[in-house]
């Protein structure tokens, strides 16, 4: 799923910009939107902002405030749990407010938020869809463990499948009780090579006997202690072939794919193959 955020002051077209987008892409996949709200909204009332979105063509409307409240259905969830909950079933997220979250952002006027900015504007009505499509896709997905797992269930394959085995690697706040925290890891990679490593694994693993579909997955960037990195799925005939598959598919993709990581604990940084 790739996701977009959508930041502004109230008077720059926020909305105008999400309708513009939701239009712009329900015609290549599912659309779903979010609404960072201040205070509670009233959901789908005629002429308000979600319920414009859903007119535009947004298949789901969540809106969220301060408190984790979310509106649509009545349960509290943060952001992220948002997203995770949207992207197994969801091409594009558009999550329009929201200006400190780490998610590639359209900024309009002259608002102040947090880094990644992949479009500028003075207003919704105004700014640019092909650029913001381009600059949105050139962006890494947002994957999960559940986007995965869906993925390989829709393999034409699934009917001879009796198994599927994952693998979730996560950032370990330390070693033991006397080991120094770790905050956070940064990971870097070479796109392109990495991109025809974990492809070329992906095909290595498929060939293999009783194997039907793998997916695998590495973030970049900034990772907090105890988020998810790395996922690696395997949907196979039999548990034997699976568990296989997934050991080698992870001890593979540490091995032949490059990608960098700096470490930050609460004393120092580093970057792990400086030592």
């Amino acid at each position: 799923m790739q996701v977009l955020g959508i930041v502004g002051h109230s008077e720059s077209g926020k909305t105008t910009l999400v309708e513009r987008l939701t239009q712009r892409l329900s015609g290549s996949g599912r659309v779903a939107t979010v609404k960072h709200c201040t205070h509670p909204p009233d959901v789908d009332t005629d002429g308000k902002d979600t319920a414009r979105h859903r007119d535009a063509g947004a298949a789901e409307t969540v809106a969220l405030t301060d408190d984790g409240e979310w509106y649509a259905t009545g349960e509290s969830r943060t952001l992220d749990e948002t997203l995770d909950a949207l992207a197994p079933d969801y091409d594009y997220a558009l999550v329009e407010g929201y200006s400190d979250a780490s998610i590639p952002k359209v900024v309009l006027a002259d608002r102040e938020v947090a880094d990644p900015v992949v479009h500028r504007a003075p207003h919704g009505a105004d700014a640019d869809l092909d650029d913001i499509v381009a600059a949105m896709e050139e962006r890494d997905p947002y994957i999960t463990l559940e986007t995965l797992v869906a993925d390989v269930k829709r393999d034409p394959d699934e009917v001879y499948s009796g198994a599927i085995a994952t693998f979730t690697g996560r950032v370990r706040a330390r070693e033991g009780p006397e080991d120094q925290p770790t905050e956070l890891l940064e990971f870097e990679r070479y796109d392109e090579v990495a991109a025809e490593k974990m492809a070329a694994l992906r095909r290595d693993l498929e060939a293999r006997d009783g194997v039907h579909a793998v997916r695998l997955h590495h973030k970049t960037g900034v990772v907090d202690a105890g988020e998810d990195i790395v996922f690696v799925v395997i949907l196979a005939g039999h548990r034997g072939e699976a568990f296989g598959a997934v050991e080698d598919g992870i001890n593979r993709l540490k091995e032949e794919v490059p990608l960098f990581k700096k470490e930050v604990t609460v004393d120092e940084e580093f970057w792990a193959h400086e030592r």
